[in-house]
């Protein structure tokens, strides 16, 4: 059993003034591991204090300066892979094949960040004004569980190599992740204030947050439900927002795919993170005359997807990160069946072998329209749908009816014909044949899949605003 007690404030791992125990489980076997002390409205804003103290001498840092400490951040969470792996595995119950690269994802956005930086000019020339990006001030950064120290350091490292200073509010189900991480970035010594981690509830510390007038910035991940919550809260001080959402992510196959390959390649999108992602391929888009050899395939591949002990190598599907997420797993799909899908693998309760746990059956439905609850609502689990369409403006047609538009993936063996129904589609990124991430990208997504974007030189640009000044020569 493990007790975290303490935040990150001011450059040092202070005890919270909230008093509130939070247990900690093991989602692969539903046993608690831990408690973590939980931080309250008034630890936000100690650090939204000690933020604010640090910021005027930070903005005023050199690119240099920046880089080092971006640099430093990165080599001290690379040297702690092992530890984050086993914590992400052992708390979020991620397949160690994911948790390794989730662990080494929250390295190598600081390194990405510090080699940004490097080719990025603060100042530039618009016409006769001379243009300053400037630093915006506090950063508030709230971060989800299902990449808790991913999401971190990478809000974190666009922010500070912007020139602002941070206070992190993570996931309190995460709080194994936060100390490694938390204890990492203090070992790269950043001057003290200059980021701030105080895990504690949404509703208490990320509110506070979210309302406060000495935050200029607010960068979350998370719900649509939770991000438009925080969007009213920042409204009265007009903070600047970045929201990255939800999203029911179309997988359009076409006709001319090979079906050997493209099938695998849909259900990893649909099943990656254990279905816990926001950019889960989660609907599939079939060509008519080809459903069933679809569906015989899809059996085929779901049947021999290892879901699992997540500490195995060839586990592909973990637990559900709680027991409210696989109730919630668990009502879609008896939903899915009450609305007349059929069942083409998987269903309800536990898998075959697995009596511990919060493990779903991988399942997928077809005979399934767009209009289904299953088809337009977020699942955030491994549960897919088979969509039928005619022709390809009926598949672009399915793809875009959604109140989402975060990722999707387009399966062709022709280039020219996926390039152009790319462009058709609503999404802030579309894959084409692959699952690849560019960490130089922008990431975010249209319509209620949230605002703005994270990565490269716009999730960098999203904390600086540009002044423009007048009447000096170049």
């Amino acid at each position: 059993m493990q007790t975290i007690a303490t935040i990150y404030i001011d450059g040092a791992f202070v005890t919270p003034h909230g008093e509130e125990l939070f247990d900690l489980f093991n989602p692969a076997t539903a046993q608690v591991i831990g408690q973590v002390r939980l931080a309250d409205a008034e630890d936000a804003r100690r650090a939204i204090a000690a933020a604010k103290r640090a910021f005027p001498a930070f903005a005023a840092t050199g690119k240099a300066t920046r880089i080092a400490l971006l640099r430093r951040m990165h080599a001290e969470v690379l040297a702690r892979g092992e530890a984050l792996t086993a914590a992400i595995v052992e708390e979020y119950g991620a397949p160690v094949s994911r948790a390794k690269w989730m662990a080494a994802h929250a390295a190598s956005v600081l390194l990405d960040a510090a080699q940004l930086l490097e080719g990025y000019d603060f100042q530039r020339r618009a016409g006769s004004a001379e243009v300053v990006m400037q630093p915006l001030g506090v950063a508030g950064l709230i971060t989800p569980w299902n990449s808790n120290a991913g999401f971190i350091c990478g809000k974190l490292a666009a922010a500070l190599a912007a020139g602002c200073t941070a206070v992190v509010k993570p996931s309190e189900m995460s709080a194994g992740q936060t100390r490694i991480v938390s204890e990492a970035l203090h070992a790269a010594g950043l001057p003290p204030g200059v980021f701030n981690i105080v895990t504690g509830r949404g509703e208490t510390v990320g509110a506070e947050i979210s309302a406060h007038p000495d935050v200029a910035k607010i960068s979350f991940t998370g719900s649509t439900a939770v991000g438009k919550t925080i969007l009213r809260a920042g409204a009265d001080t007009l903070k600047r927002v970045t929201l990255e959402l939800g999203g029911k992510s179309p997988v359009l196959l076409f006709d001319d795919a090979d079906l050997a390959t493209a099938v695998p390649l849909a259900i990893q999108a649909g099943f990656m993170n254990s279905g816990q992602a926001c950019i889960a391929g989660t609907r599939i888009l079939v060509p008519q005359a080809r459903l069933a050899e679809v569906e015989a395939l899809v059996q085929t591949v779901v049947g021999n997807t290892r879901v699992g002990d997540p500490r195995a190598a060839d586990t592909e599907v973990g637990p559900m990160v709680s027991q409210r997420q696989w109730e919630r797993v668990q009502r879609y799909i008896r939903l899915g069946i009450d609305e007349g899908a059929q069942l083409l693998v998987g269903g309800e309760g536990l898998p075959p072998g697995l009596e511990a746990g919060w493990f779903v059956r991988p399942t997928v439905f077809t005979g399934v329209h767009n209009q289904m609850r299953i088809a337009r609502e977020e699942i955030f689990g491994p549960v897919l749908v088979l969509i039928p369409y005619r022709d390809e403006e009926e598949a672009i047609a399915i793809a875009n009816d959604t109140p989402y538009g975060l990722q999707a993936y387009v399966l062709s063996s022709k280039p020219e014909r996926a390039r152009a129904v790319a462009a058709r589609i609503d999404a802030g990124r579309v894959l084409v044949n692959t699952l690849a991430h560019e960490p130089l990208a922008p990431f975010g997504g249209f319509k209620q899949s949230g605002i703005g974007r994270e990565y490269g030189l716009f999730g960098l640009e999203a904390f600086l605003e540009p002044k423009s000044v007048l009447g000096l020569h170049a």
